[in-house]
């Protein structure tokens, strides 16, 4: 997962849910040394949240381009593909202006 043109990362999830696995990886894969350059948010979702309140993983790119994805329909593998698409078109423009 290409998370070097990250700026931010929200995750919403339940963690009693089977498909808050995926959103979890997500988390676990966001190096140390981008943590002080990517603001990361979470929040925990409980029974007592509202039902307004879906699992939700955003993310925002240098470019402010934000993209969002629903953890529950998508496992690991494909959050990671989805998201890279996006790095790999800023890594590809990065390499043209240099």
């Amino acid at each position: 997962m290409i998370t070097k043109y990250f700026t931010k990362v929200s995750v919403k999830f339940d963690p009693f849910t089977a498909s808050s696995r995926s959103a979890r990886l997500f988390l676990s894969r966001i190096p140390p040394s981008m943590k002080g350059a990517c603001k990361i948010d979470y929040k925990v979702l409980t029974a007592n949240s509202p039902a307004s309140e879906k699992p939700l993983v955003e993310v925002t790119f240098k470019d402010k381009h934000m993209m969002q994805a629903d953890p529950e329909t998508m496992n690991f593998k494909d959050l990671s593909v989805y998201f890279d698409s996006h790095s790999r078109q800023l890594a590809i423009k990065e390499a043209i202006s240099d």
